[in-house]
């Protein structure tokens, strides 16, 4: 016997959620009931464009469904997810869970006590490369993560998308939470540096991990770059792994009697987003742990959130 589809709606429209409602529309397993977003005409638009309804209020959309998307700004996302957790909705909130630790953690406690699924948008952790790091990358000694980014454009009225929060917290958490996912230690001692040059907080960081377990990682994060690059490479005793998340390719090398061996890992490409939203699905739909729950996004938070402290309280 199939399962009813999971009624699904979407909170905030705009660059990212208008991905999410697509996705949701096309979803097997999920029926997107409707949107809902500050600008109504926006949500009319992506509602027209998906098929489903848009909603005057959060309210009003909240008790037609059983889960929602979160794409909100982040100093919105305690708010706007502390009311739909009351109402027993499963959640995927986008990175990071919320601004502040605390907020986190009563999320956290709140999803667990209303029995509520609580996913958080870590898309990197579905790009197809991760399948590949998550197999090989067995006690990693060293690892290097680069993620730049050009500056966001202007928007009316509002800040540039994601500069309400530092790059630390906008870039390199993807980044924190995987070393936290990979190395599967304790970080023992951090040092970070940053610079704010277009926003009033840091638009490009660096941060030297040590864990217990003796791994060192260093993270570097820009939204003032260029360019755009998202790598990660990992150091393990005989073999080296560098993977780019943009192209979904990579290389590893290995130590072998004639020498260094050099081979293009495989695998097979995909839209990370498409593979997060269907996870949510089938996690509301089965009750399974989320790949990246409430806790994991919180630990990644917590740690994001010490360097950004740990920056600002070295400039003084």
């Amino acid at each position: 016997m199939s399962r009813p589809p999971v009624r699904i709606g979407v909170i905030g429209v705009g660059a990212l959620g208008q991905h999410h409602a697509r996705i949701y529309g096309e979803l097997s397993g999920a029926e997107l009931v409707g949107v809902f977003d500050a600008d109504a005409s926006r949500a009319r638009d992506i509602a027209t464009a998906h098929g489903c309804r848009a909603f005057s209020n959060m309210d009003e959309l909240a008790a037609e469904i059983d889960a929602a998307s979160v794409v909100v700004p982040t100093d919105l996302h305690f708010e706007v997810a502390d009311a739909l957790l009351r109402r027993g909705l499963h959640l995927l909130i986008e990175k990071p869970i919320a601004r502040t630790t605390r907020e986190a953690e009563e999320l956290v406690a709140l999803s667990e006590g209303e029995g509520c699924i609580l996913q958080v948008g870590h898309v990197e952790r579905f790009n197809p490369v991760m399948g590949y790091l998550e197999e090989v990358a067995q006690n990693p000694r060293f690892i290097e993560a680069h993620r730049l980014a050009s500056y966001p454009p202007p928007r009316p009225g509002l800040p540039p998308r994601g500069t309400e929060v530092s790059v630390v917290l906008d870039l390199m958490i993807h980044d924190l939470e995987i070393v936290l996912h990979i190395v599967r230690s304790k970080v023992k001692e951090f040092h970070a540096v940053g610079v704010s040059v277009l926003s009033p907080t840091a638009d490009i960081a660096n941060a030297r991990l040590i864990f217990e377990n003796g791994c060192v990682a260093n993270v570097t994060a820009s939204r003032i770059s260029p360019e755009r690059l998202r790598k990660i490479r990992v150091f393990l005793s005989d073999t080296y792994v560098s993977l780019d998340y943009q192209e979904q390719s990579g290389k590893v090398c290995r130590a072998a009697a004639q020498g260094i061996v050099m081979d293009d890992v495989p695998i097979e490409k995909g839209e990370p987003l498409a593979s997060e939203l269907a996870s949510f699905v089938s996690c509301v739909a089965t009750r399974d742990q989320p790949v990246v729950s409430g806790r994991h996004a919180s630990d990644a938070l917590k740690l994001a959130v010490e360097i950004t402290q740990f920056i600002a309280e070295a400039k003084g």
